[in-house]
């Protein structure tokens, strides 16, 4: 057995394996059949897709609920007004899940769905999942108490997630749909033909859970898959440059953070490694860009494969597989970060956090610049 396959059988010895109908659902995202007003036309765009889908959603929605969930396109605190901690410690604005008719629920799904890509969905929904699954751990004890930085409140699970439409849906207009809750945001901007997904925040706790069909699901345990088969691949004299400190820090760029950090450019610069190896580095990027929908992926992965020259791979703690690390990839076009946690957990690397910015893109305010 090589050395990766034997970390990850050590994963699944150790770490908790809870099927989704032991905590109490079917499966988020699952348990409602999503399905869109009208079937899409072959000639239709993604975005027309996307809009369609919105307004299929809005017609489910009473005059109150349509007025609790939509905003203006000027309101930039709400555009703002995400968080990876749960609503009770974080209050959020919008439609809450959990008082959502299942017509509403059935018809938000296809916004997500079309917005994102099919890898990019399974992701969003599998944490949602590890989220109703982290309520049950807590109603069972098999979670530390204290809350998210130890405020003594949690409110986690499914319904706990809030979505919302920053301005109007429209195919010539620019609006914004928003879906947060504990450990998942997507930020979807839609303006000018062009679809910004950034900032989005991934995370999950547990890390690792087994599905209904008997599925083990990692909802973003291939990012560091990824991260740790680049930063292996890396000689020596590559690796000292990567390696900024022996011990993982937390992210820098968020979620707390309204506005995007400048970050040193330490690590290793793209530019200088083998064709090989930044073609790792794209492999690792395209799990966050390639969470949009195949037809805008392609450019948005372009967008910071032509700035490699920029870029740096950076990693803080040890490099053998499975270990405790951080690691990010930062440049002009992105920022990705992942970091497993020390709250709320026995082991930090079932309890991760990651986050996606793009620095002169954030809310797609480049796109709206033309």
């Amino acid at each position: 057995m090589n050395t990766r396959a034997a970390a990850l059988t050590s994963v699944v010895d150790r770490r908790r394996f809870i099927t989704i109908a032991s905590a109490g659902i079917a499966a988020v995202g699952l348990h409602v059949r999503p399905s869109f007003a009208q079937t899409p036309a072959a000639s239709d765009t993604a975005i027309d897709q996307i809009v369609s889908a919105a307004d299929a959603f809005l017609d489910t929605l009473s005059e109150e609920e349509r007025s609790t969930m939509l905003f203006d396109w000027s309101d930039d605190e709400q555009k703002r007004n995400w968080s990876n901690f749960p609503a009770a410690l974080d209050p959020r604005d919008g439609l809450m899940w959990g008082n959502l008719s299942e017509a509403s629920q059935a018809a938000w799904l296809p916004v997500m769905q079309t917005t994102l890509s099919e890898d990019g969905y399974r992701r969003v929904t599998s944490a949602w999942t590890a989220d109703e699954i982290l309520k049950n751990m807590e109603a069972n004890g098999e979670v530390p108490e204290g809350g998210p930085g130890g405020s003594g409140e949690s409110d986690y699970g499914s319904d706990n997630f809030y979505v919302a439409f920053i301005g109007e849906p429209g195919t010539d207009s620019a609006w914004q749909w928003q879906f947060t809750g504990h450990h998942t945001t997507v930020n979807a901007t839609i303006v000018n033909g062009r679809i910004s997904l950034t900032p989005s925040f991934f995370g999950s706790q547990p890390t690792t859970y087994t599905d209904d069909d008997g599925e083990e699901v990692r909802p973003i345990g291939d990012m560091n898959d990824a991260a740790f088969t680049l930063i292996n691949a890396l000689d020596a004299d590559q690796q000292a440059q990567a390696v900024v400190g022996s011990k993982r820090i937390d992210l820098v760029s968020g979620p707390m953070v309204s506005e995007v950090v400048e970050l040193a450019a330490e690590g290793v610069l793209i530019a200088d490694l083998t064709e090989e190896q930044q073609a790792l580095v794209t492999d690792l990027v395209s799990k966050y860009t390639g969470t949009l929908n195949d037809e805008h992926a392609v450019a948005r992965l372009a967008e910071v494969t032509d700035v490699y020259d920029q870029t740096y791979f950076a990693w803080y703690g040890p490099t053998a597989w499975d270990s405790d690390a951080y690691w990010r990839v930062a440049g002009p076009t992105i920022i990705v970060e992942y970091s497993p946690q020390d709250q709320l957990t026995n082991d930090p690397r079932d309890h991760v956090h990651a986050i996606y910015r793009d620095p002169g893109n954030e809310y797609g305010i480049r796109y709206q610049n033309g």
